[in-house]
């Protein structure tokens, strides 16, 4: 997803009273910004800058140069880059594990509802989508020995942005690696990634969950969690729609990819922690598809999920929520 509704935000008070020195490192990313704490060694936002940048030329369908774009154009004779290879990878095991409620290939239906890089069509009927339909499917694309994607149809639109944003995270955690950071966090759009602690707590990482009711003006924050060595990601349909000002409807830009429709489910938002941020970030949307019930069968399951919590609406239509065993013992007073 280009933007998360459900927005994590860092609560680090070591930032307003540091007790030693820290490295503070923001910028914009993905049309949203990042926050980098690397504690005691620095690193150049250039070199962080440099990895986004890589992504977006990968994967980005806003940048008509990008790998993605091209190859949604009908440009079969690009060699997609290891970004574009791992991303395809990780979509198709998550799309397998969830019975195929994560699925990139739903990227024509979400520019038909104007979710993505074109305003929603004047026609959303039945037959409309179920035409859309037909160019929706995993199964319909395929990666070749040499990198190069194959379409059963040149009209399917790839869309990897429910999980891109988790993997440029997660490219950032893996730099810092390389230079022998061993405490940090990086924040970007609300989605989190930590190694370590924060040293000016001698304490795990704490983070916020924002509640679905918090004002975007004054922020709010329905919990505290613990993070270490791992990362975190949200997906919410609260603030992400929009109304048919004719018919009434409401568009979510949750799209189920078996029914091609972008209809509000019980569930209202999710967040999942995992040991990487694309990870989490694949499951959140799959969960806000599935609905409760599938989402309660889901998370029984085994998967890459450590931890998850989940709103939704009640059949008396009341807001609910839902948290695993795992998520509860993360939780700070």
């Amino acid at each position: 997803m280009r933007y998360i509704y459900l927005i994590l935000a860092c609560l680090l008070a070591a930032c307003q009273a540091p007790q030693q020195q820290e490295f503070i490192i923001t910028g914009d990313a993905f049309g949203t910004r990042y926050f980098i704490n690397t504690q005691k060694k620095a690193v150049e936002k250039s070199q962080i800058d440099s990895i986004i940048n890589r992504v977006n030329q990968s994967v980005s369908t806003y940048l008509e140069t990008s790998d993605i774009s091209r190859v949604n154009k009908g440009d079969s004779t690009i060699v997609v880059d290891f970004i574009f290879t791992e991303v395809f990878k990780l979509s198709k095991r998550i799309h397998q594990e969830t019975d195929g409620y994560f699925d990139p290939t739903v990227g024509a239906l979400r520019n038909a509802y104007g979710f993505g890089t074109s305003p929603a069509l004047n026609d959303l009927s039945q037959h409309t989508i179920d035409s859309l339909l037909m160019l929706t499917g995993f199964e319909k694309i395929s990666l070749t020995e040499q990198n190069q994607i194959r379409k059963v149809n040149p009209n399917i639109y790839i869309d990897f942005n429910a999980i891109a944003k988790g993997y440029g995270i997660d490219l950032i955690a893996d730099f810092l690696n390389q230079q022998g950071i061993e405490n940090y966090l990086v924040e970007l759009g609300g989605e989190i990634v930590t190694r370590g602690k924060n040293l000016n707590k001698n304490a795990d990482w704490i983070v916020g969950v924002e509640g679905i009711d918090s004002d975007l003006d004054n922020r709010s924050y329905q919990y505290k969690l613990k993070l270490k060595n791992e990362a975190l990601a949200s997906s919410g349909n609260y603030r992400k729609f929009w109304v048919d000002s004719l018919s009434g409807k409401k568009y979510v830009h949750t799209i189920n990819p078996r029914t091609g429709q972008a209809k509000t489910t019980q569930v209202t938002s999710a967040s999942i922690i995992a040991a990487n941020c694309a990870k989490a970030d694949a499951y959140a949307t799959s969960i806000m598809a599935m609905g409760k019930k599938k989402a309660l069968s889901f998370l029984k399951q085994e998967n890459g999920i450590k931890a998850a919590y989940f709103t939704y609406i009640d059949s008396l239509g009341k807001q609910r929520e839902y948290m695993t065993q795992s998520f509860k013992e993360r939780l700070v007073n």
